[in-house]
């Protein structure tokens, strides 16, 4: 048979290698972008493993997760005043307990000065103390006696302070001067007081008495006041108090208290209905034993004896 090149025989060749990629059939939709067009090549094997191992890094570089955002838990937060310097806790702590000792020792003064307050600022208007008619303190500081509003009883009892003087000028000044009184003198005056406002004056001289011992003590040493009077209108208020110019008008402010308020617009007359109201249990008083003590002061100086 014949030989050579007559017939030649089919050898299988293996697949050359080539950095060309087989190009996909265009579509009509749209036009993938370069590297899907190379990822879906090498699915499908028409692309070396060289150029695959280069598009998974480029994957890799270009496909990069979002961080995850680290979120702390809330009861490990650190307090506010721990994240700051350390000295402000320490400031901060300082300064509350510096306001609380203000507000203590605030309210310690107020409620431990002597006396309560008994004239108060409303919207521009006063409040005056019981004691000295409350709203009617202006309506009783006149110079002369007012007729009673409210009936006035005939036998009003032994300790009524409406009447005729039952002491003298002279037994007046003797007293004053045996308890060495700043008003030693003025019995005269205290005396003319009781008759214009008919008064007795041993009820001004018993109220003395009780009040500042003949203003020796307490408040009336300053004031000048035979009855510690409460802050009244047209005289000056501290501590509480009216404070007058002199023993003179100290008296006959007393005076016109209770003959122009207690006696002719309350109706009170008699020691025992007047102090429940002059000097109340409510004000720190203690109503039985002034009325006590007056009944005593006056029982003795009737008796003629200077000192109870």
């Amino acid at each position: 048979m014949a030989s050579g090149n007559y017939a030649r025989k089919s050898v299988p060749q293996e697949p050359i290698e080539t950095g060309s990629i087989v190009p996909l059939r265009a579509r009509a939709t749209r036009q993938l972008p370069e590297t899907q067009v190379t990822a879906i090549a090498a699915e499908k094997g028409l692309v070396s493993t060289r150029q695959t191992k280069a598009l998974q890094l480029v994957k890799s570089t270009t496909e990069v997760a979002p961080p995850r955002l680290r979120r702390m838990i809330s009861e490990f937060i650190p307090h506010p005043l721990e994240r700051h310097k350390p000295w402000m806790k320490t400031l901060v702590i300082c300064i509350v307990c510096t306001i609380v000792f203000s507000a203590v020792l605030i309210s310690a003064a107020v409620y431990q000065r002597p006396g309560d307050p008994q004239l108060v600022d409303f919207w521009g208007g006063k409040v005056y103390d019981v004691q000295v008619g409350g709203s009617l303190a202006n309506t009783w500081q006149t110079s002369q006696p007012l007729a009673p509003k409210v009936p006035i009883p005939s036998q009003a009892g032994p300790y009524s302070v409406l009447g005729k003087p039952t002491i003298t000028v002279d037994f007046i000044n003797q007293v004053l001067a045996s308890y060495q009184s700043p008003a030693a003198g003025k019995g005269q005056m205290l005396y003319d007081l009781g008759v214009k406002y008919g008064i007795d004056p041993a009820f001004a001289l018993a109220f003395f008495m009780h009040e500042s011992t003949f203003g020796t003590a307490g408040e009336a040493r300053l004031s000048l006041s035979l009855g510690n009077l409460r802050c009244i209108p047209n005289f000056k208020c501290q501590d509480g108090y009216a404070w007058f110019n002199s023993w003179e008008d100290g008296f006959e402010a007393w005076y016109r208290l209770i003959r122009n308020l207690y006696v002719a617009q309350w109706g009170l007359v008699t020691v025992d209905q007047i102090i429940p109201r002059y000097a109340p249990n409510s004000d720190n008083n203690n109503e039985a034993v002034y009325i006590s003590s007056l009944k005593h002061y006056l029982d003795t100086w009737h008796a003629g004896v200077l000192r109870p």
